[in-house]
């Protein structure tokens, strides 16, 4: 990066190329010193706030952080830009689970102990130096990306303040009953020993077995035969249902069964939750073994009988299983189950499996004592708001998905059988069996004040101290800190929609319980980084990509610029190295058009008043066409179109402004009039700067290197420059329309060129044959350009213009274009050369059709081969069909 001060000159040449690796980190630290990202609560100036979604402490960054991070980035560099006082507040999640899975890996390799052989305090210290140790890794990666963050606000969700804010927060809803104690079905890994919240088990799609089981009618009138995935948890059976409206059953309603092996005795019920169409119609309820069999029993008072304890293991209900893991004992169950004549048949299914996502162990539906959140109850107000429309959803299609997820909630497991996390204030007596609940340690109980206490060993989940991070963040409790009362309610939540209950319907409950308020005004949800091919990345398809060797390769702007044209509201993404090296070409041809831009302006080069009325044609087309990118880009920035405000600044970009503006630029550039070269310098310059400008909070790193090399800054920072003001004045459809007809005609005289292989250096003769004298004025505007760009001798455009007998003929609007081939092409030269690619392609065609004919090819071929010479049969066609006609073309000359 080049450092400047007021007194220094701009060295006129940059490198051939753009080396990321070499700037990026100077950049970033350039940015971190100016103080440019860091929020100023004592401003004037309006708030815009956002809380990054918090990463775990123990992990890396993932292609699904650098999408979620680099749309972050670009609202917050866009609204600094337009003088906004903007927070973007980071910070990590401790990850209870992920980060003591690999504390313990870590004692068990270095010195061969678990957490029990050395306790908890000791334990819980350990994960603390981990902590320190490792944790800067993510905040490293973050840098990385670019993420232009407050550091000096950095949080994490086990800092002193959070701390006191969870733990505020846990005794309010207990003292309002909103949280209890029970026994409640939940997920439960048996390896790490503890409960898990839903977004912490993966199900996975596997094949398995159905296996229909008869049950004996105890008056010995016959039998009914249940369909189920898990034979061994039959031990645990307290009855059997029917759909109520079910005529099959309906006689047997009432009745009981002996229940195989065991000999005792069950209800056949009827309840409403039993699909008639799945299996048998008759399924077994077993309801601490299975959430809706628990809901079935608690409706109908059942009892809840547990045959599978929380090591996995099956208890004394299982008689000689007892003892035995669950999945392994299946088998031998089913064995004993045929052999007394009770198993019927075994079908062979898909059903999907869950998994724990840390240790892969399969997860079991267990009923537990454990703490709960009543989320009914936090969900109607919730409910209120979103109907009401003060909280919006981009795109809006996710307000009926949360919607119906509030409608149907169900209680929240927030205890988790850990060390590292926020331990649950409670306390038990031993004395009176009381709980004591309350901000500060007890130091007795609250009922007999017994000292004989001791506090609840588990910790919370994860989710319920990241629910409060909106909020926990800025000061809360303290709601008279500078930084609550400006930037509270935040501006956006930008996150995918895969946690948009785990984490935002958390952050919205808690936030109108605590504050009144929504926790954001907007929501913006993006979706899933999937492969090339469609399918989610994953450790076991090897189809994972590190966005840091990403980096390390082609810089943070590439990927940042590919993830970023790859958005769509609310939609997966594909990712490919295609499109990466596609966003490294933009890269480029960046570069290089500044690089053009900066040899052409010396070092003493003072920018001029642009007078509208003393450019040309050229020159105000491309200030049009940058008063209307700018335009479109801020509208769609402001709808949260990230994808198509990049694909906006691209084109504007690679096609008006390096492609054509670029080109006209240097006929003027290289010509002898001063007057016409120090009006060409200001619009490049002018337009250089405001396109660097607009672009910044997209590829930041580059633009900022380029920006530093641009006289007049005076080491200004781009990251600290304004957003450019749209000017009105420049806005001239006329003109865009007078340009267009221009570009169409230097376009089509181009392909012909190329058509006919005619070298650049071959100058030619161009006659225009103006329908009307609106067309004709038209095109005298732009005959300059038409002329240089199509290397033309000279041009002729008048209404009366006879063309000669041997030439090209071009329809373009409004007009005839005539290229006279006189001595411009070797008839004959030009004839054996068609006739000789016209073989060619008849050569192809007879190939492909060949093989058409050949049964064995038709036959052992995939289909994907065959469809693959179809399309190129087709392409060949069309070809010989071009040659054809340009033949008929040249014979038509020689006559």
């Amino acid at each position: 990066m080049q450092n400047s001060s007021s007194t220094e000159k701009f060295p006129q040449e940059m490198n051939k190329h753009f080396q990321p690796q070499e700037v990026e980190r100077e950049i970033y630290a350039e940015w971190e010193k100016s103080g440019t990202f860091q929020a100023d609560s004592s401003s004037p100036y309006p708030a815009f706030s956002m809380v990054i979604p918090p990463p775990n402490v123990t992990g890396v960054l993932h292609l699904g952080h650098a999408w979620n991070h680099t749309l972050q980035d670009i609202l917050a560099r866009y609204h600094r830009m337009r003088g906004k006082d903007v927070l973007w507040l980071p910070g990590t999640d401790h990850a209870g689970i992920a980060t003591q899975t690999r504390v313990e890996k870590m004692l068990m390799q270095e010195n061969g102990q678990s957490r029990h052989d050395i306790g908890r305090t000791a334990f819980v210290e350990k994960v603390w130096e981990w902590k320190d140790k490792y944790g800067s890794a993510i905040t490293e990666q973050i840098r990385r990306l670019g993420d232009s963050v407050d550091w000096s606000r950095e949080r994490f969700t086990m800092d002193e303040g959070l701390s006191q804010a969870v733990r505020t927060v846990f005794v309010e809803l207990y003292q309002k009953g909103l949280i209890y104690r029970g026994n409640r079905i939940i997920n439960w890994c048996s390896r790490c020993g503890t409960a898990l919240s839903d977004i912490e088990v993966e199900h996975i799609e596997l094949p398995g077995k159905l296996y229909h089981i008869r049950y004996p009618l105890k008056d010995g009138s016959g039998e009914v035969v249940i369909a189920t995935t898990r034979p061994e948890t039959f031990f645990a059976d307290v009855a059997v249902a029917v759909h109520p409206n079910d005529e099959r059953y309906s006689s047997l309603i009432g009745k009981t069964v002996i229940l195989p092996l065991s000999g005792r005795e069950i209800p056949i019920l009827a309840d409403p939750i039993v699909d008639r169409e799945y299996g048998t119609g008759c399924v077994k309820i077993t309801p601490a073994h299975d959430p809706n069999d628990f809901e079935v029993g608690l409706r109908h008072q059942l009892p809840q009988l547990q045959c599978i304890g929380s090591d996995g293991k099956l208890n004394e209900l299982a008689m000689e299983f007892a003892g035995r893991n669950a999945l392994e004992a299946r088998q031998d169950v089913v064995d004993v189950l045929r052999k007394q004549g009770y198993l019927l048949h075994v079908t062979d299914i898909v059903h999907a499996v869950g998994h724990c996502s840390r240790c892969s162990t399969v997860v079991d539906p267990l009923l537990s004592l454990q703490w709960f959140v009543r989320m009914q109850n936090l969900a109607d107000p919730a409910l209120q708001f979103v109907h009401r429309g003060e909280l919006q959803f981009v795109p809006a299609r996710f307000e009926k998905v949360f919607v119906h997820w509030l409608e149907n909630v169900k209680d929240w497991c927030i205890s988790r059988q850990l060390w590292w996390g926020h331990r649950i204030p409670a306390w038990y007596c031993d004395d009176c069996g009381g709980t004591t609940v309350q901000l500060e340690d007890a130091t007795c109980c609250g009922h007999c004040k017994s000292t004989h206490i001791h506090q609840d060993e588990d910790v919370l989940d994860t989710w319920f101290s990241s629910a409060l991070w909106p909020f926990s963040t800025l000061g809360w409790p303290d709601t008279d800190t500078p930084d609550y009362q400006k930037y509270y309610p935040t501006s956006v939540l930008v996150t995918a929609y895969d946690i948009i209950f785990f984490w935002v319907a958390r952050m919205v409950f808690m936030g109108l319980e605590f504050t009144g308020q929504m926790p954001f005004q907007t929501v913006v949800l993006h979706g899933l980084i999937r492969d090339s091919e469609g399918r989610k990345m994953s450790k076991s398809l090897g189809n994972g990509v590190d966005p840091i060797e990403i980096i390390e390769q082609y810089g943070a702007d590439t990927l940042r610029f590919c993830l970023a044209t790859g958005t769509s509201p609310g939609n997966d993404q594909r990712f490919s190295m295609e499109k990466i090296e596609g966003s490294r070409n933009f890269m480029n041809k960046l570069w290089n058009a500044a690089r053009f831009v900066r040899m052409n302006l010396s070092d003493s080069f003072q920018a001029r008043t642009i007078e509208w009325d003393k450019l040309d044609i050229a020159d105000r087309w491309i200030l049009h066409r940058l008063a209307k990118a700018n335009k479109s880009a801020q509208r769609l920035l402001e709808e949260f179109e990230f994808g198509e405000a990049a694909r906006v600044l691209y084109d504007f970009a690679w096609d008006d402004f390096c492609d054509w503006y670029i080109e006209m630029a240097k006929i003027s550039l290289y010509g002898e009039s001063i007057v016409d070269k120090e009006r060409v310098q200001t619009v490049l310059y002018e337009v250089l700067q405001q396109l660097l400008q607009m672009l910044h909070p997209f590829i930041p790193f580059i633009t900022e290197e380029i920006w530093s090399y641009l006289p007049q800054r005076n080491g200004q920072l781009l990251v600290a420059s304004d957003w450019p003001q749209i000017q009105q004045a420049w806005i001239d459809d006329t003109c865009d329309t007078l340009m267009g007809s221009i570009q169409e005609a230097i376009r089509s005289v181009r392909n012909i060129r190329s058509e006919r292989n005619i070298p650049p250096s071959r100058e030619i003769s161009l006659l225009i044959r103006p329908l009307s004298v609106e067309a004709m004025e038209r095109f005298q505007q732009g005959q300059y350009y038409i002329q240089k760009l199509c290397h033309a001798s000279q041009l002729e455009n008048k209404m009366d213009i006879e063309p000669p007998s041997q030439a090209i003929a071009l329809a373009v609007s409004g007009a005839e274009i005539f290229i006279p081939l006189a001595g411009l092409i070797d008839l004959a030269a030009e004839k054996n050369r068609l006739e000789q690619e016209k073989r060619r392609w008849q050569q192809e065609i007879e190939r492909i059709d060949k093989k058409f004919s050949n049964p064995n090819f038709l036959a052992r071929a995939p289909q994907e081969v065959v469809e693959a010479e179809k399309i190129k049969r087709e392409d060949y066609e069309a070809r010989l069909s071009a040659v054809e006609e340009r033949l008929r073309a040249v014979a038509a000359m020689e006559q």
